[in-house]
């Protein structure tokens, strides 16, 4: 008899061992469908990398903008006689007081506040037209403040009235077919709150 419960005993404990190593199993195996829900729970909302240059800011459009007139680069001057990084024309330069284009070339901090100041500029040349335009939608593209200013820096802030007053029946391109319309397209819904419209900027 005594044997007997001693079997049951035992068997009672192996039961128990088997029970315990099965839940300890069951509680930390790897579960394929449970691991890619846990994944999907625990990631952020938006894991998306905020480099400075994939932003739509000042930074953002004024590369942009250099790198379709001159793929960015400083010292390039084209067949019209047109400078730097951003294209600049002499006469455009003169109002910056700027007189010497081998220097300007030689000056990318020079080249960077120009671009700057002229923006200045053109934004208070075109603050009413700014005003009344933005949001508006001329031959299918929605005008927005920084397309105005990338449109004025091609074709100068008189052309850009111009197209904008006429609901872009007076078109304007320049000598290698680059158009208003396509730079109010191109470098539309870039934040330049930062450039402050001033007539009266300098480098």
């Amino acid at each position: 008899m005594q044997t007997q419960n001693r079997k049951i005993v035992y068997i009672k404990k192996l039961l128990l061992v088997a029970l315990t190593l099965f839940l300890f199993i069951n509680a930390t195996g790897t579960n394929p469908i449970k691991t890619i829900e846990i994944k999907v729970n625990n990631s952020p909302k938006n894991n998306s990398l905020e480099f400075p240059y994939l932003q739509k800011n000042f930074v953002a459009f004024k590369e942009a903008v250099a790198f379709k007139e001159s793929r960015g680069r400083y010292h390039v001057t084209n067949t019209l006689g047109y400078l730097g990084k951003y294209q600049f024309g002499k006469t455009t330069l003169k109002r910056f007081r700027i007189y010497n284009a081998k220097e300007f070339l030689k000056n990318p901090e020079l080249q960077e506040k120009a671009f700057a100041a002229y923006c200045a500029v053109n934004k208070w040349i075109l603050r009413k037209d700014i005003r009344r335009s933005v949001g508006k939608i001329i031959n299918g593209i929605e005008i927005t403040e920084s397309g105005i200013l990338a449109a004025a820096h091609l074709g100068g802030a008189g052309n850009v009235k111009k197209y904008l007053r006429s609901r872009g029946r007076i078109r304007f391109s320049d000598a290698y077919g680059s158009s208003i319309q396509s730079y109010l397209k191109k470098f539309a819904g870039y934040n330049v709150s930062n450039i402050k419209a001033n007539r009266k900027a300098k480098v």
